[in-house]
């Protein structure tokens, strides 16, 4: 279920501070900006519709963005915010994002369970999901600059992850990130669930294949090296 479809503000008075009720309506116009724009994409999606699904008053949304894009912007952060936190949950992490026992295995094991983690996150929140990876394109230069400070962030996740230091590594991580973002892209873009979870057999396949050729770099004394 959608978050704005969920906890309407009761008519009249209420025992809510006004910080709690700006928190709310912001929710539910980031989640109703998603499911318009997953139906009728960004460039068609109007300030008027997004009222009309979250169920707020254009004085309320004026008082919480300053535009639809300001919208937009906040309802990428929370894409990025929810992916992150359906990721952690998936492999059983803290609250402060530490890894639990199941990712303790060799690089390319935890790969495999953080890919397929991040497949599946994706695929459980399909609105955000394409708010995320498509429809960013047509928000303009801001938007973008912000998709590719995300990308750099899971870039830099990704060689953690891997124990991956040197500089040729990283730039392999960097290919391997920008690979599965234009393959995740077109599934997403034809509402091809199955085909997103899909792609995770054989990139995995092929991560291994570049880790076996050395292409990540300096794997002495590194497990899975052999």
């Amino acid at each position: 279920m959608s978050e704005s479809s969920q906890r309407r503000l009761p008519r009249g008075r209420y025992a809510l501070s006004r910080e709690e009720v700006e928190r709310i309506q912001r929710s539910r116009l980031c989640a109703a900006m998603a499911e318009v724009m997953a139906e009728k994409g960004y460039v068609a999606t109007s300030v008027a519709d997004v009222l009309q699904r979250s169920g707020v008053s254009r004085q309320s949304f004026y008082q919480v963005f300053e535009s639809k894009l300001d919208c937009f912007m906040a309802a990428f952060d929370t894409a990025g915010d929810l992916l992150i936190q359906r990721l952690l949950e998936m492999v059983g992490a803290d609250e402060h994002g530490v890894p639990g026992p199941a990712m303790a295995g060799d690089p390319l094991q935890r790969f495999e369970m953080a890919f397929t983690a991040y497949l599946e996150a994706l695929a459980i929140e399909p609105a955000y999901t394409r708010l995320f990876l498509i429809e960013v394109y047509a928000a303009g230069s801001e938007a973008m600059g912000r998709r590719s400070e995300l990308q750099a962030a899971i870039t830099a996740s990704f060689a953690d992850l891997m124990g991956v230091t040197d500089e040729a590594g990283r730039f392999a991580c960097q290919m391997v990130v920008a690979a599965t973002s234009t393959l995740v892209t077109k599934a997403v873009a034809d509402n091809d669930l199955e085909g997103l979870r899909a792609i995770g057999p054989p990139v995995i396949d092929h991560v291994r294949t570049l880790w076996r050729a050395g292409a990540f770099g300096p794997q002495d004394g590194r497990p899975g090296s052999s």
